[in-house]
């Protein structure tokens, strides 16, 4: 009995062949844009599906009459700051060759390079909140990183426009999950025509997916067929790419369903702690010997421990609440000590990285200056960390001064006075942080016209901090529990004292 799965078609090409199913794509683009006076956004990694969309769609409106493209087709690439940097560097020289050739074509391509806000970057929320590294039942990167600054630009494009078409790379082929999403979209939201849906999570805007049924072959092979790009690079150099983030470099084209193909290489942030190892970062340093000075990115990536970091983190949650789960604190940021250990390594491997990279490659900063005085100001302002550490981390590891001026010249205490306290209260953290907190409070309101927010400030920072250790702090919140439990109120309506009063067990 002959078995199904070897009857099926195993390439998108068997059934009208390669030409003709290039073509009917390039004709089904054609009468979609003409058909709506929509601008068009395509989404543009750098990795082989977006760029096999992006070249679909840019050769199919360049066979228009030039009088008929009149929509502006912006193309988007999303840089996380902390993106594999050979990739981001990739992305960023092609995005310049496509403003040059769209320009000297006379084409509407409008190529974008969005980073997110300096609030929502990678280092200012770890090192500067403290947010513990992103884990399955955290994970606070993608929405900051990548979402935010797309939704941002496309809200932007809709309100100009009135409505948008999205174009992206996705394939069912990509994985179960991403299939079974694909599937489930199409049969809720129905299709408009072929392709073309509408986007759930946006609206006034369309998503295109032109490749969705292709498979990691069928995107090769569109791709070397038709080597040399619109903006004049070489698909080939993609490919060789992908080689050197795959293991011992094999990355053949599939004959059969059985072989393996580039598609498995997956580049990201090489700071993700999502996955166990970054692989793709692995092998590229194992296959080109010139790409070693990525090797300190990745020591500092390897060095974190999603699972067993607890006693790097506080047992309060970043707001200062004790939370529990199952009678046990439920801990949140990292400590100060370990928040400025972060810092120093980061910058130590940003030194390094600029000793050994290549001179070919263009200068990029792993952390910017802008970035280091956000976090400056959150540890200053925010968490009372009136030290003021990140300059002399930048001095003493750099080798030069920090460029910005210091928060304020007329504190009353100083790092001397500071450093008094500090010896005063010796293992005591919680006391010093105490005091260092009521102090930062009155520091901030002291030339204030109106101190009317002083109190409130003190207030607060006893609350945080009048705790002996993690084992008070739970038992209290135990019986704060049972107490909000006792006078049935909302926890704004119960007393400081109700909540501070002391605990026998």
């Amino acid at each position: 009995m002959t078995d199904k799965a070897s009857t099926t078609h195993s390439s998108v090409f068997d059934d009208l062949g390669f030409k003709n199913t290039i073509e009917n794509i390039a004709d089904n683009i054609r009468k979609l844009y003409l058909s709506y006076e929509s601008p068009w956004i395509i989404g543009y990694s750098g990795g082989k599906d977006s760029s096999a969309v992006l070249q679909l769609i840019w050769k199919a409106l360049s066979s228009i009459p030039k009088r008929n493209v009149k929509h502006p087709v912006h193309v988007i690439s999303t840089d996380t700051l902390v993106e594999n940097p050979v990739v981001a560097i990739w992305v960023m020289r092609s995005l310049e060759k496509m403003r040059h050739a769209s320009e000297s074509l006379g084409l509407p391509f409008f190529p974008h390079r969005l980073t997110p806000e300096l609030e929502d970057s990678f280092w200012v929320n770890l090192i500067g909140k403290g947010y513990p590294a992103p884990r399955p039942k955290f994970r606070w990167c993608t929405s900051r990183l990548k979402i935010n600054p797309s939704n941002k630009f496309i809200h932007s494009i809709i309100n100009q426009g009135g409505e948008a078409i999205l174009a992206l790379g996705m394939r069912k082929a990509e994985s179960s999950m991403r299939s079974k999403s694909m599937k489930n979209i199409e049969q809720k939201h129905g299709r408009i025509q072929k392709f073309l849906s509408p986007n759930a999570h946006l609206p006034n805007s369309y998503v295109y997916t032109p490749i969705e049924d292709w498979r990691d072959d069928d995107v090769w092979q569109y791709l070397l067929e038709n080597n040399k790009t619109p903006w004049g690079t070489k698909n080939e150099d993609l490919l060789e790419f992908y080689k050197g983030a795959t293991k011992d470099r094999e990355c053949p084209m599939a004959i059969t369903t059985g072989t393996p193909s580039c598609g498995d290489s997956r580049f990201g942030c090489w700071v993700c702690t999502m996955v166990s190892q970054d692989r793709s970062m692995q092998a590229m340093i194992q296959n080109d010997e010139e790409k070693d000075w990525m090797l300190p990115l990745l020591e500092y990536r390897d060095s974190f421990n999603i699972k067993e970091d607890r006693d790097k983190r506080d047992f309060r949650r970043i707001t200062g609440r004790v939370q529990l789960y199952k009678d046990r604190a439920i801990h949140g940021p990292y400590w100060q000590k370990e928040r400025k250990n972060l810092l120093r390594r980061l910058l130590q491997v940003q030194k390094l990285v600029k000793e050994k990279k290549p001179k070919n490659l263009p200068d990029f900063e792993i952390i910017s200056i802008d970035e280091l005085n956000e976090i400056r100001r959150i540890w200053n302002r925010e968490k009372d960390e009136i030290e003021d550490y990140v300059p002399d981390i930048y001095e003493d590891v750099l080798g030069e001064p920090f460029p910005y001026p210091k928060f304020d010249e007329t504190a009353i205490f100083g790092r001397g006075e500071l450093k008094i306290l500090q010896d005063i209260c010796g293992d005591d953290i919680l006391h010093y942080q105490l005091v260092r907190g009521l102090i930062s409070q009155e520091q901030k309101f002291r030339l204030m016209a109106r101190r009317s927010g002083l109190f409130y400030g003190l207030e607060q920072t006893i609350r945080k901090h009048f705790y002996e250790d993690e084992k008070d702090a739970t038992n209290r919140e135990k019986y704060f529990q049972k107490k909000k439990k006792e006078l049935a109120k909302r926890p704004e309506q119960i007393r400081l004292e109700d909540y501070i009063k002391p605990v026998n067990n």
